[in-house]
């Protein structure tokens, strides 16, 4: 059948940097018609960064795919009242400024379902529109913090840790996908359009591996414990003799075929270590009897014994991020894109991680240029090309 997921629905995309942009990119990858709106002349921040000189950033080339750029300043009022006409014809406006910013403006989300009844409002903030934080500055950094997700990170004898990449960020994404397609679908089933006001510290707390729900009840403190498990062992990422690799049970069934496949089926009887909850009081001196059996070995050797060809128990090589880009069932999963680019020759972006059956990759492959559908859109709107020119000139487009 194929056909795009999406297909026929227009966002009106104010995001930057990269929770936002990561949100809609996901929105054009299911076929979504996303206008990435942006400041004339300096556009997206996260136009600049890791580049080829003179090149706009690669992060912003994997996080803006598929999308269609013009500029916009929203704020000025010939500007607004552009963004009004655009908004008549859109299905959702996807922002994340500043909590309070947009109403700033006069585009507050009362404002734009007013001009357009079926308009779904979706916001992404640090601390969302109310409470006694709303309105605050955030970042990354700032939303793991706030969410406890920094606490429950890193070793025991050291500081609070960063999750790796702007894990935030993309969680924050997530959610405000899925709000929005979530308010598109309630939308088309009762007519009615919702605002939708994400908080990124809330997004961060609702990841938090239920620790508040098991504090609550139990009096227990979510403590670091590095790359074990809190209730389970082993559990843990182990140094070979050329890499690290992963290895994980869950279940006594798996910690018995593990014990047996490192030649120590004992410890699989031993009374210690029959129950979770032994495994997991003695995690440390368990975790440290598998290490010494793998610390001789190759990730190769070892993976060949505990993996799927041997004992299969969940394991795996610990790999960056460039170390996957040939990966085989990443391939295979269509999750490592490779592109033709008009100046950088060929780009690799990552793929979309919803996987639906028969559906059409998204129209557009690359992100845009800054304002290189200027013309297309505002064309549409019934602006001839003297008009274009003089808001140009001015600095509304």
């Amino acid at each position: 059948m194929g056909g795009r997921v999406l297909e026929g629905l227009r966002i009106l995309d104010l995001t930057r940097v990269v929770a936002g942009p990561f949100a809609t990119a996901l929105l054009a990858d299911l076929g979504a018609d996303v206008i990435k709106i942006e400041r004339p002349r300096t556009g997206d921040d996260y136009r600049y960064g890791p580049a080829p000189e003179g090149e706009t950033s690669l992060a912003f080339e994997n996080t803006n795919r598929g999308k269609r750029s013009i500029t916009l300043d929203v704020g000025h009022p010939e500007g607004r009242e552009l963004f009004l006409r655009l908004v008549d014809g859109a299905d959702a406006v996807v922002e994340n400024f500043r909590a309070g910013w947009m109403a700033s403006k006069g585009l507050g989300p009362d404002v734009l379902r007013a001009r357009n009844p079926r308009l779904v409002v979706a916001a992404l903030s640090g601390f969302g529109a109310t409470g006694p934080r709303a309105g605050e500055v955030s970042y990354d950094i700032v939303a793991q913090a706030a969410g406890g997700l920094l606490a429950m990170t890193g070793f025991p004898d050291g500081p609070p840790v960063r999750a790796g990449g702007a894990l935030a960020d993309f969680v924050g994404g997530l959610f405000l996908a899925l709000g929005v397609v979530a308010a598109l679908l309630e939308r088309g089933r009762t007519g009615v359009a919702r605002a939708l006001d994400l908080s990124n510290q809330d997004a961060i707390f609702a990841i938090t591996d239920s620790w508040a729900t098991i504090a609550a009840g139990l009096g227990m403190r979510a403590e670091r414990v590095g790359n074990q498990h809190s209730f389970t062992a082993p559990y843990d990422a182990l140094e070979t003799r050329d890499g690290w690799i992963v290895v994980g049970t869950a279940s006594n069934k798996l910690f018995r075929r593990l014990c047996a496949a490192i030649g120590k089926p004992e410890l699989g009887s031993d009374e210690r270590y029959r129950h979770h909850r032994g495994r997991a009081a003695r995690r440390r001196e368990l975790n440290a009897v598998i290490g010494d059996w793998v610390r001789e070995r190759t990730c190769a050797e070892v993976l060949a014994t505990l993996g799927p060809g041997g004992a299969d128990v969940p394991c795996a090589r610990v790999a960056r991020p460039d170390e996957l880009i040939d990966d085989p069932q990443l391939t295979a999963r269509r999750m490592i894109e490779r592109h033709p680019h008009p100046r950088l020759g060929e780009i690799v972006l990552h793929g979309n991680a919803l996987r639906f059956s028969d559906a059409e990759p998204r129209r557009r492959t690359l992100a845009p240029r800054l304002g290189e559908h200027n013309e297309e859109v505002y064309h549409a709107l019934g602006l001839d090309q003297a008009t274009l020119a003089r808001l140009a000139a001015s600095g509304v487009v």
